[in-house]
């Protein structure tokens, strides 16, 4: 039983929702507008401000995607409304960040510089404050392409288990290793 799929989505007010007959949904809000294809076998509805999602059958296939697309369809309305941000930490001497635009410049550690591109549906924001680390600041409506793009900068240098050197996301901890020194003892 998915207890995720039977909830009820609340709609705020200025909020469109437009769901065509092919099961394409649109929301379209403040921050932007989202756009969700679900699949044919569950049924999507609007009514009273709220959207709910059907199942057909009990089958383990229709009930994993009765959860799967009400949570979509759940982060899509509350990425139009309030948004999604994520703060990411370039630890490690000599490791800088500056956004030119749209393009990020990354120096970490490597011969060279990195560029990357950012999606324009992403607000990007570097900050570097003396004595702490440069941070990568993001944000948009689409949770989903914000989280892949974090997870592509993040794979440019992941922490390592020693000295914790690399880019993580603000908040999270690590667990170090001891090293060659903890074996001997």
């Amino acid at each position: 039983m998915s207890r995720i799929g039977k909830l009820p989505i609340v709609v705020p007010e200025g909020v469109e929702i437009t769901i065509t007959d092919s099961n394409r949904i649109k929301v379209k809000g403040k921050l932007g507008e989202l756009e969700q294809l679900v699949d044919p076998a569950i049924k999507v509805k609007h009514e009273n401000g709220k959207i709910v999602l059907e199942r057909p059958t009990e089958s383990k296939d229709h009930k994993s995607k009765h959860g799967l697309y009400r949570s979509l369809i759940n982060n899509m309305v509350k990425g139009v409304t309030e948004g999604y941000s994520t703060v990411q930490e370039l630890v490690g001497v000599g490791y800088k960040v500056e956004a030119k635009g749209q393009v990020l410049d990354l120096s970490l550690g490597y011969s060279h510089h990195i560029f990357i591109e950012l999606p324009p549906e992403i607000k990007v924001e570097t900050v570097i404050e003396r004595g702490k680390n440069p941070q990568i600041k993001m944000s948009s409506a689409d949770k989903q392409l914000l989280g892949q793009v974090a997870a592509k900068i993040r794979s440019l240098r992941k922490p390592e288990p020693y000295k914790g050197k690399g880019i993580k996301f603000q908040g999270e901890v690590l667990r170090k290793k001891l090293g060659k020194a903890g074996a001997e003892k």
